[in-house]
C-alpha cells in the first residue's frame, strides 16, 4: 500500500460518500478501473464505498478482484501490531 497512483482510493475516516464522489470523478476523468483500498477500521467503509458505487451510481461496475491481508506497524508504547487490510479492484 506504499505506493499511490492516480487511480488508488485510500480509504480514511472521512464520510462514504466522500469517496464515492472521489472514485466517480476518477471514472469521469477517464481512469477505466481503480483500487479502494483501506486498513483497519475503515475496511468497513471500503466495501460501502464499493457497493454505493455499483449499485446506485455505475451499474455497470464490476468487481474484478479482492485481496486481503495483514501489515505489521510498529506503535509507540505498545510495540508491533498486526492491522488487516483490504484492496477492491473495480473496473467498468
Amino acid at each position: 500500500m506504499a505506493e499511490q497512483a492516480d487511480n488508488f482510493i485510500l480509504v480514511g475516516r472521512k464520510p462514504s460518500m466522500a469517496y464515492v464522489l472521489a472514485a466517480v470523478t476518477q471514472f469521469t476523468n477517464g481512469q477505466t478501473e481503480i483500487f479502494i483500498k483501506a486498513r483497519g477500521k475503515a475496511i468497513s467503509r471500503a466495501v460501502d464505498v464499493a457497493e454505493i458505487l455499483r449499485k446506485r451510481f455505475l451499474k455497470d461496475l464490476n468487481i474484478k478482484n479482492i485481496e486481503i491481508g495483514t501489515e505489521e506497524k510498529e506503535i509507540p508504547d505498545r510495540g508491533k501490531m498486526n492491522i488487516s487490510t483490504i484492496s477492491i479492484h473495480v473496473s467498468k
